[in-house]
């Protein structure tokens, strides 16, 4: 009797997914969920199992196309081995307590455990309703203690670990670079299950994983999954000299990720050539020698980001307005006092902190600069939520100054590098990035002299920021050189008129302009 697989659903909006590859080749054998291919939707990349033993039959190829619920391959029973697999399931249930080391099929033993309890995705916000698995901490099979991190989850706004919720081994269930909605199960953990600890030791040699290596290991070994190809050919890593820990030996993103400890291998004079080649093994060539280009998956992250720019294009009537500062007042005042500053604050004084209150101040004085439409209503904000635009590894992310009115310069800055670090280190929360009511943005520190900053939806203004540069301008009938920053806001015309939007500017270049405005409040 034959058991036809079928493309499983793995999304709502999903529709078709392509065969990225087939880690198990027509006619191999292979074990119930042993992973047999990888597929690729537009928003992930998944792993397949099967669903019993038998022998693999495959209908469609690698390269091909499948609507959800299409058949992908067909598993025949093997009655000859059948009986073989069945010892092995069966024996293990009773010799695993008193035999855990010596038995090589010991990581069986996990079902001792007093209970099995489901991981699921917690609620991380409003407005996220799934969740992509960035990484696994921890492999299937290991033991993990209560609120020891497993895995790391990705959403539309921000990165956030998951911690185990009790001590036991776990089994994996969604593989990294799967979207897994809001409840969703990525792990179980066998609860009181500590003896299945040594398995990941003695799992290799098992009896039944030998058979799938050796009639697999010819393809699988060495053989890296698109999401672990992606993250070698960016390290320029030989995928070759990565041990891989899927089955048959293939190389998963938790390798390609761990494979950065072989830097040093370039310094020995046998790697350089391999290291060269590494790039082209995984890129599409061109057909000309020296020109190559390569595909990366987007992340969520990037896909949410290149969206909604497009969304406000799009649904807002968005104009700039430009004019210029004369940096001079304060970067005299911070050479001034910065030293004194430091050392009485702990934190540096930096033009952030300047901009952010004069913003705050002039967002009083305009209040229209600081709402948003909400259907056919605008809301008005009594309060200055500044955002700050902040570059991460993983892309733009804007972390929000709360009640930034109420703030002094010191707890500005201080606020600035706490949320720059966190942003840097992916550690920002979802609330500490919802809910601005206006943002500011420093494309100066890149180089940038004059651009037309995108609306933070759903905002209505944006302050754009720029490099300082001296030039030669005319005050009071005479040429100097002077400090001068371009400063450019971008606004929806459906709610900010021109007057506003340019008196608002004006009130900000005046408070710049004049520092001693900010701290008199004039």
């Amino acid at each position: 009797m034959a058991i036809e697989m079928k493309v499983p659903s793995v999304g709502e909006s999903v529709s078709e997914v392509t065969i990225a590859s087939w880690v198990k080749k027509d006619g191999d054998t292979v074990k119930m969920d042993e992973v047999i291919c990888e597929l690729e939707s537009d928003k992930a990349t998944f792993e397949l199992p099967a669903e019993a033993d038998g022998i693999l039959r495959i209908v469609a190829a690698e390269g091909t196309t499948l609507p959800i619920g299409a058949l992908i391959c067909r598993i025949e029973s093997d009655n000859k081995q059948q009986p073989v697999a069945d010892k092995p399931a069966s024996e293990p249930a009773k010799e695993t307590t008193p035999a855990p080391k010596e038995e090589a099929k010991a990581p069986q033993a996990a079902p001792v455990a007093s209970k099995t309890i489901d991981v699921v995705v917690p609620a991380v916000g409003e407005s996220i309703s799934e969740v992509t698995i960035a990484s696994w901490s921890k492999k299937d099979g290991d033991s993990v203690k209560m609120d020891e991190v497993i895995c790391e989850l990705e959403s539309d706004k921000a990165t956030f670990e998951l911690p185990s919720p009790e001590n036991g081994v776990i089994t994996i269930v969604a593989q990294a670079g799967q979207v897994v909605p809001i409840g969703g199960v990525v792990a179980r953990i066998a609860v009181g299950a500590a003896a299945a600890a040594p398995a990941p030791a003695t799992e290799k040699p098992t009896a039944t994983q030998e058979k799938s290596d050796t009639t697999g290991s010819s393809y699988a070994a060495g053989h890296p999954s698109p999401v672990a190809a992606k993250v070698l050919a960016e390290k320029g890593i030989d995928p070759s000299t990565v041990q891989g820990t899927g089955i048959g030996g293939r190389i998963m993103k938790e390798d390609a990720l761990k494979a950065a400890a072989p830097a040093p291998q370039p310094s020995t004079p046998s790697t350089p050539a391999p290291e060269t080649k590494a790039p082209a093994s995984t890129p599409v060539a061109s057909g000309v020698e020296g020109r190559i280009s390569r595909r990366e998956k987007m992340t969520t992250l990037r896909k949410t980001i290149a969206k909604r720019l497009v969304a406000v294009k799009q649904e807002t009537a968005m104009l700039t307005t430009f004019n210029e500062v004369d940096m001079k007042p304060i970067m005299d005042l911070r050479a001034k006092y910065k030293d004194k500053f430091k050392e009485i604050h702990g934190v540096g004084l930096g033009f952030m902190s300047f901009f952010t209150k004069a913003c705050a101040i002039a967002l009083k004085e305009f209040p229209v600069v600081n709402a948003y439409i909400d259907g056919d209503e605008i809301v008005y904000n009594d309060y200055a939520d500044i955002a700050i635009a902040v570059s991460a590894p993983r892309g733009l992310v804007v972390p929000v100054i709360r009640n930034a009115e109420k703030l002094g310069f010191a707890e500005i800055e201080s606020e600035v590098v706490r949320l720059a670090g966190k942003a840097r280190e992916n550690k920002l929360t979802i609330d500490e990035m919802t809910g601005g009511t206006f943002t500011i943005t420093n494309g100066g520190i890149f180089g940038s002299m004059l651009s037309t900053p995108i609306i933070n939806a759903p905002q209505s203004a944006i302050l754009g920021m720029h490099n300082i540069v001296e030039r030669a301008v005319v005050i009071n009938g005479e040429i100097v050189v002077r400090p001068i920053m371009y400063v450019a806001l971008s606004y929806d015309h459906r709610t900010i008129d021109g007057k506003d939007s340019v008196s608002f500017l004006v009130r900000v270049k005046q408070l710049l302009e004049d520092p001693t405005r900010i701290l008199l409040g004039v």
